[in-house]
């Protein structure tokens, strides 16, 4: 009977009366991350508590030693990864157990398991399966022969063997039913004997690994186009297509995937099959043994074509793709974390253009608090062509609400609305800029049943030309509002694990909330539901208890909101903001706990209440910050981080990022000519280079070889992020594909 006895961290359990040493999970992921064992300790007892990666980062400095957000995910992904291993474990143990095969040398190679991939190959043998050749050899009695045949021992040829093993020869029909099952030939007697031996060469758990290994090191990924399929021109270079597998980049492992999705391409892991051949002889077959050499080498190379090969190859593209999905993912994360920390424009009445030829443009002007004060539809372009009709309503627009800024979804009739606004600007005596700004997800967003709930009476057309006024606006307050697979900064994100991306995207976008904190008074259901500690449930709560009890006044009142319990408090409290309270501490983003500490410490330093924000007035030279935070019974480097946030309370991270460019005038493709140097934005960064906004409709390639000529880089990411304002050269520029070539260097 199976019973365990065990605690997350601990390293014992009781397995059938016997302890079994489990991993010490604390210590693997001290090694691995590079950090304390007591850090990493620390830290997963805080996530079994319940407490966020946010929150941990932020308010649990003094317990995990200041881990940032960064560390804390990786810990967090590897402690679940972890954790399930250690339950395939306890599964495989009690499997093996059952079948009476658990000796204690597999129980000790089970527990120095570190990865499912190796538990898979041991666990192997054990496997049920389905019925194979070699269990219906092993039911015809057959095992024996095949273990003579690998005991390597005989004198006797194994057609002598195999004799003993097949029908009696003289042909009696009044035989056993055990008997019924023998082969009735000694060929088919020797053929199930090799089936035998070639699945338990296959389910060799060091030839499987030794294969693998061999193979990640010298196999190559091959591709072919199909026959008919040359007109699919996209994945052209890949027709006829060979790289070692130890060098294949992910964006190339993504782009063969989606070929032979799309059954454009062949796809295959070659490798020599006669070097691994030669490997598992030398494992498998004794020298000076003639009798039963030959036929174990043909077991072999059944084994290696029919078993190991398929599967080997599998495994090789699963890697491949998992690595690939897991760069991706990562390329994909930084890009999103830099597009939502784009600085906000504040102050400014935006008019939010969605452009479009039949349908017209939709126009939005949003206030400076993100509300909609009109919306028009205008058809400067083709096929109406209003343009002295549009340049009216624009007129009565402008004077109306004093739009200060104008933004232009980059998606379909952009480059004719902004070829027409320029004209337009250049008319009238207001110093009115505009901004291209991405599209992607505004359609999404507008279909959407948050957006209906947003907008009830506007359009689809109206709700996105508001989305794209209110992302140039607080592109971090909008963004979250759409699922962050759609934003269109990743690359083959459709080709990757749905489940993955979305959490890993969602753990990003729950990063940048709660780094930059939301204020309790204006914040959306939206973006509430990404701060620590609240779900979309207690979001919309939150909402709900605003509309019906007027403003916030202090954080506490946190505690009336329905379903908002201490716990989620204390998980959310240190990141909302009340701007105008009750405490003016809770316009900082100081933890309610640190309160009575903030207090003594603003008595101590003689801070008045009215003096947050004031650097001048908050002078902390000569203090000794280890003896006032003895004395104030916290941890130093909470009080550090109180006094930076009451010299500078609720300071936007997101005001170090570059701001993004005011254009007043337009360039067309075929006004680049070679050698030009233009200033544009880092729209999206993949992992052979970045694409860069240079004020036409197509963005620019900057390849990885031409970002800097001062040192080599692996990635684009080493030097540029989304966003970033960059001066590029111009290579060459294609008309016909839409391709213009920038340089860096």
């Amino acid at each position: 009977m199976f019973f365990c006895v065990c605690t997350p961290n601990k390293r014992e359990t009781v397995l059938f009366g016997v302890w079994y040493q489990i991993m010490n999970i604390e210590q693997i992921i001290a090694d691995e991350l590079k950090i304390k064992k007591e850090q990493a300790k620390a830290t997963i007892e805080l996530i079994d508590e319940g407490c966020t990666i946010p929150f941990i980062a932020r308010y649990r400095k003094e317990k995990t030693g200041a881990l940032n957000d960064e560390v804390l995910r990786l810990l967090e992904q590897r402690l679940t990864y972890l954790r399930n291993l250690e339950d395939k474990k306890t599964t495989v143990l009690n499997t093996i157990e059952e079948q009476g095969k658990l000796t204690e040398e597999l129980k000790k190679q089970i527990d120095e398991v570190l990865s499912m991939v190796e538990l898979e190959d041991i666990y192997r043998p054990y496997k049920p399966k389905r019925r194979t050749r070699a269990t219906i050899a092993k039911e015809k009695g057959l095992e024996p022969l095949a273990n003579i045949i690998l005991r390597q021992e005989t004198k006797l040829s194994i057609q002598e063997e195999a004799k003993a093993f097949t029908l009696a020869p003289e042909g009696n029909l009044e035989k056993t039913t055990e008997e019924q099952l023998l082969p009735a030939t000694i060929e088919e007697a020797i053929q199930g004997a090799m089936d035998i031996i070639a699945e338990n060469i296959a389910d060799d758990a060091t030839l499987r690994t030794m294969i693998r290994e061999y193979t990640l090191a010298y196999g190559m990924v091959k591709s072919q186009v199909k026959k008919d399929m040359e007109e699919h021109t996209t994945f052209e270079m890949y027709f006829d297509f060979s790289m070692p597998v130890n060098k294949m980049l992910g964006y190339r492992v993504l782009a063969l995937n989606r070929g032979e999705k799309e059954k454009v391409l062949t796809v295959n892991v070659e490798v020599e099959k006669e070097k691994i051949i030669n490997k598992i002889s030398k494992n498998v077959i004794k020298p000076n043994h003639p009798v039963t050499e030959s036929i174990l080498l043909d077991a072999i190379a059944d084994s290696y074509d029919r078993l190991i090969a398929p599967s080997v190859e599998r495994e090789i593209r699963n890697i491949l793709t998992e690595q690939a999905q897991e760069g991706a993912i990562k390329v994909f994360g930084k890009n999103l974390k830099q597009l939502l920390m784009q600085p906000p424009i504040a102050g400014e009445t935006v008019l939010g253009w969605d452009p479009a030829f039949r349908t017209g443009c939709k126009l939005a002007v949003v206030d400076a608090t993100g509300k909609v004060l009109d919306t028009v539809v205008v058809y400067p372009t083709a096929p109406q062509n209003k343009t002295e009709e549009t340049k009216k309503v624009l007129r009565k627009l402008i004077d109306k609400y004093n739009i200060t800024l104008i933004s232009v979804g980059n998606g379909t009739a952009s480059r004719e609305s902004e070829q027409f606004l320029v004209e337009f600007l250049k008319e009238i005596p207001e110093q009115i800029s505009y901004v291209i700004v991405s599209e992607a997800g505004a359609s999404v967003y507008s279909a959407s049943k948050l957006a209906t709930e947003e907008f009830p009476n506007f359009d689809v057309g109206q709700r996105s030309a508001a989305s794209i006024a209110r992302r140039l606006q607080d592109p971090l307050a909008e963004l979250v509002k759409i699922d962050p697979k759609s934003i269109g900064v990743g690359q083959y994100q459709h080709d990757m694990d749905q489940k993955q991306l979305s959490e890993a995207l969602g753990n990003v976008v729950e990063d940048c909330v709660n780094q930059v904190g939301v204020d309790l008074n204006t914040a959306s259901a939206s973006l509430l539901e990404y701060i620590s500690g609240i779900n979309k449930t207690i979001a919309k709560n939150i909402v709900a208890y605003r509309e019906e009890n007027g403003k916030f006044t202090e954080r506490k009142e946190l505690l009336k909101v329905s379903k908002l319990g201490p716990k989620a408090y204390e998980q959310c409290a240190g990141f909302t903001r009340i701007m105008d309270g009750k405490n003016p501490l809770d316009r900082t983003s100081v933890h309610p706990e640190s309160y009575e500490a903030a207090k003594k410490l603003m008595e101590t330093l003689d801070i008045k209440p009215e003096d947050l924000g004031k650097e001048d007035k908050i002078d902390t030279t000569g203090v000794d910050l280890s003896k006032m935070a003895k004395n104030l019974e916290i941890g130093e480097i909470t009080l550090k981080d109180i006094i930076k946030e009451l010299k500078k309370p609720s300071r936007d991270p997101r005001e170090d990022m570059p701001k993004p460019i005011l254009r007043t005038d337009v360039l067309e493709m075929k006004d680049l000519t070679e050698g030009m140097i233009l200033k544009g934005t880092v729209r999206n960064i993949v992992d052979f280079g970045a694409f860069v906004d240079i004020g036409v409709h197509q963005d620019g390639l900057v390849h990885i070889s031409q970002i800097t000529n001062k040192r080599r880089i692996n990635h684009p990411m080493e030097v540029l992020n989304v966003g970033d304002i960059v001066e590029v050269k111009v290579l060459s520029v294609d008309e016909a594909r839409q391709r213009i070539q920038l340089s860096m260097k």
